[in-house]
């Protein structure tokens, strides 16, 4: 079984005998056997056909409609859909406590795996010594990983982690930004304020693809269920943090795409001292968006996909934890 993306603008999908045709001004672009298609996901502008519908709503197959971007907009979801059955599939998964530990202890061992080679690849250019502790300690971190025993601990090792990580990353941008470690809630420096704005992006991107797939967003594994916290999303975020959002942030500061002039200080606003303008904005919005459609290879895809679409594939690893068609979760890491 299949999921069928449709993404080119203004065109049709239709149903001709027992397959679906994607069709754009008299051409056809696709045809596939209708019986092959599980889910149809619509980036956009593309319209269906009534035949369609009533194909896919008797069939149980769920429709998501996306922005091009990505954005979730919602879904069609028939009476025979599995949408409820995967969501108390994916609860019973969490409240299993050792299959849930092992997922989180994956998710955290990637996430420090991929900040540790972040460094590593930096130290060839910053040979600081502070930059190798920082390499030990994530390292440190890593092996602990799997001797933890309680999600609490797993907790503490991922904060030990961190700190040893920015520690590292401090190291790498060139000092004017006043950059001493990361602060949050507000932060207060300009690399703070692009980490935590590329860190929201990127949590909206992969809620898209959690929803996408039709998992609960606000039931994970490592992050704890809180009211209006999509846990899951913070879950899947983590091993690629490093990889999308503090890698932008190393290549616009440093190179000075953003630089003082793009950032505001508010010293009467406590609670947003400092401000991103709308230029820097737009420049890292561009950044986000070129890095997020940058191709990369996947253990068991026989093409190279978007990070994007990547997003999508790790929550459908966890329907399929979930559903049982698969045993462990395959983080991606980074080489």
């Amino acid at each position: 079984m299949a999921v069928l993306y449709l993404v080119e603008q203004g065109s049709t999908l239709r149903k001709q005998g027992e397959r679906l045709v994607v069709e754009k001004e008299g051409q056809v672009l696709a045809s596939v056997p209708a019986v092959k298609v599980e889910q149809v996901v619509i980036f956009g502008n593309v319209n269906f056909t009534t035949p369609v519908i009533v194909h896919l709503l008797t069939n149980g197959i769920d429709v998501v409609f996306l922005s091009l971007s990505g954005q979730y907009h919602g879904r069609l979801i028939s009476a025979e859909s599995k949408y409820g059955e995967l969501r108390q599939k994916h609860l019973r998964l969490v409240d299993d406590e050792a299959r849930a530990l092992s997922i989180a202890q994956s998710i955290v061992g990637a996430k420090l795996h991929n900040c540790r080679t972040l460094l590593q690849r930096a130290q060839r250019d910053h040979p600081q010594r502070e930059l190798a502790i920082a390499i030990e300690g994530l390292e440190w971190a890593a092996q602990k990983v799997k001797r933890t025993t309680k999600i609490s601990s797993l907790i503490g090792v991922e904060g030990l982690g961190a700190a040893a990580y920015y520690r590292g990353f401090k190291q790498m941008l060139r000092p004017d930004l006043g950059f001493t470690g990361r602060n949050r809630r507000p932060p207060t420096d300009p690399v703070n304020v692009l980490l935590s704005f590329g860190y929201t992006l990127l949590a909206y991107s992969i809620q898209a693809g959690v929803q996408t797939v039709g998992l609960d967003p606000y039931v994970g594994f490592l992050h704890a269920p809180v009211y209006s916290r999509p846990a899951l999303v913070l879950d899947l975020m983590e091993e690629f943090r490093p990889v999308v959002v503090d890698s932008i942030v190393l290549r616009l500061v440093n190179s000075h795409i953003l630089t003082e002039a793009h950032f505001v200080a508010q010293p009467d606003v406590p609670e947003r001292p400092i401000l991103l303008t709308d230029e820097g904005r737009k420049r890292f919005l561009a950044a986000y968006e070129e890095r997020v459609q940058t191709k990369v290879t996947v253990p068991g895809q026989e093409e190279q996909v978007t990070l994007r679409r990547l997003f999508e594939l790790q929550a459908r690893q966890i329907a399929r934890l979930a559903l049982g068609q698969q045993d462990v979760y395959q983080p991606w890491l980074i080489r």
